[in-house]
């Protein structure tokens, strides 16, 4: 395995190698640098990298950066190098003061090599510091992540000595004893998943099972912020496996850990969550659906699922990110809870919001729920089901798919996906993720059914009426029907909607002539003298409230 180095990494490299060489000779200062940990890794598998630190000897990172930008100015005329301190923030992992040089176009991280030392209950290090080549990388990971890049000598360091077996290997290890890495910072219990899961390769059987002893489960979930795990999830689910991602959580028995939910909101839950391989077969599920060749056998055996529903998925990392993390919380489907305010609130809602503290990026915190929920409006889209036929076909499956649940941009929800998802979630119980088996026959009819239901929709040509607005607004509405706005002027805009879904081809003059029939004929009501109107809508209270202003 070989590390290419690019043109100007080498020309960066060549600076940090005199440099040292100037320390020593003008200030009696001996130091070495070495690249360590992502950009090795990444560049040994043939992938570019951008993350380059670098790991310094006997001295800080600061110290160092302030000698190098001040002697690539003075001996090489570079004079747009600057230094950046980035401090301490053992929150986010950063346990010590980290330097930041950018030169030549190229961002250098930069500090010292350490030894570490951890005291009971805490992942960070109570005592850091200066350490050898060899210490520093047994504090590691991972040994794939703690491979050195010598600036010096232009090769490879593997001190652990079994950094490049695993890599070629396809294997997670960690430099240490298993248990004592995770006692030591539990973190790393997730992050081996995650490697794991990025670069498909295998976890030793003694790390499952280190993982898996109840104290590093215990230690997880006290020691870790919910940010940081969070953090670590979101990277797996728009990682190149979130499907790896959510089996090995299962395995080393991390679900509860990732997903967990203070006792003061589990203890009111309406009922208990299902067994976490539930989420396993939700994904396995989903995996199947929209990339079929990537699947497991089974997936050969069954109908292709309509085009229309993985448009969405293919065009957006945060959809797809946004749709396994909703299939991993399906143990938590259909639980609620009341609140503080005895408001009803969602399972799968407290989970995201409790246990990972991911928010609103990729919609999801705000967008599970709405998929849940829509999977149970859209369930069994059988075209003969009358809910769908009445008052016309057209009207009553626009309107479903114009539910803001089922299709609603502010949320991320789109009603491909929600249909994608409900089919997800009717398929989930007939698959044995313990077996993996599926029952084909069963799952068949499923499928042909959402397939014939997709189909139907783009027959009707609704997928350019879910995002259309209503063809008259609400000033147009009241001043037709020569009213005062109020409560009823969104009940008569729904009721313009489903004439316009009705009437495809519709105009809008015979539009508000059919409003003009329906409201002379008594079949839309409205209230006489409305004191609901807003400030200046038009109305006589919004007419006195600007004259007073004036």
């Amino acid at each position: 395995m070989k590390i290419e180095v690019t043109n100007e990494e080498n020309e960066v490299f060549m600076l940090l190698d005199e440099c040292t060489k100037n320390l020593k000779n003008e200030h009696g200062l001996t130091t070495s640098c070495r690249v360590a940990g992502g950009w090795v890794r990444d560049k040994l598998l043939g992938s570019d990298s951008n993350d380059i630190d670098i790991a310094l000897e006997n001295m800080m990172g600061l110290t160092f950066a302030e000698h190098f930008v001040q002697f690539v100015a003075r001996e090489k005329g570079i004079t747009e190098a600057k230094v950046t301190k980035i401090e301490r923030n053992p929150n986010q992992s950063k346990h010590l003061e980290t330097a930041r040089a950018k030169v030549l176009g190229i961002e250098l991280d930069l500090v010292n090599l350490r030894s570490e030392e951890y005291s009971e209950g805490s992942r960070i290090p109570s005592d850091i510091a200066f350490g050898t080549p060899l210490q520093d990388a047994m504090r590691r990971d991972t040994t794939i992540n703690a491979l050195f890049y010598n600036v010096h000598t232009q090769s490879v360091e593997d001190l652990t000595e079994k950094g490049l077996d695993d890599l070629r290997n396809g294997i997670i290890r960690t430099p240490l004893p298993p248990r004592e890495t995770f006692l030591d910072d539990p973190l790393r219990v997730i992050r081996c998943a995650r490697f794991a899961s990025r670069f498909g390769f295998e976890l030793l059987p003694e790390l499952k099972n280190a993982a898996a002893d109840p104290d590093i489960q215990e230690a997880f979930a006290h020691k870790i912020s919910r940010e940081r795990v969070g953090e670590e999830l979101d990277k797996m689910l728009k990682g190149r496996d979130p499907l790896l991602s959510i089996r090995l959580i299962h395995e080393i028995s991390l679900y509860s850990s990732v997903f967990t939910i203070p006792p003061a909101i589990s203890n009111a839950f309406s009922s208990a969550p299902t067994l976490p391989i539930t989420s396993v077969a939700a994904a396995t599920i989903l995996q199947a659906l929209i990339d079929p060749a990537t699947s497991d056998a089974f997936s050969t055996r069954l109908p292709t699922i309509h085009q229309t529903l993985t448009s969405q998925v293919g065009s957006s990392k945060g959809t797809r990110a946004l749709l396994f993390l909703a299939a991993a919380l399906t143990p938590f489907r259909g639980i609620t809870y009341m609140d503080a305010k005895s408001k009803k609130q969602h399972a799968v809602e407290a989970a995201v919001r409790e246990g990972t503290k991911l928010g609103s990026q990729n919609h999801y915190l705000d967008g599970v729920t709405p998929l849940f929920i829509a999977a149970d409006m859209l369930k069994i889209p059988n075209l003969q089901n009358e809910k769908l036929r009445s008052p016309s076909e057209r009207v009553a499956i626009g309107l479903l798919l114009r539910d803001k649940f089922v299709h609603n941009p502010n949320t991320g929800s789109h009603w491909t996906t929600s249909i994608l998802f409900s089919l997800v979630q009717e398929l989930t119980p007939f698959y044995d993720a313990e077996k993996d088996q599926l029952n084909v026959e069963e799952a068949s009819v499923i499928i042909q059914t959402y397939n014939t239901f997709v189909q139907r929709i783009e027959e009707l040509g609704l997928p350019k009426d879910v995002d259309a607005k209503p063809m008259l607004d609400g000033r147009r509405v009241v001043q037709l029907l020569s009213a005062t706005p109020g409560q009823w002027t969104g009940k008569v805009l729904t009721k313009v909607m489903e004439w316009q879904l009705d009437h495809p081809r519709g105009t809008p003059a015979e539009c508000e002539a059919w409003l003009k029939g329906e409201h002379e004929g008594g079949q839309i009501q409205v209230e006489a003298n409305s004191t609901g109107g807003k400030r200046g809508s038009g109305g006589e209270e919004g007419a006195s409230k600007k004259k007073a202003k004036k």
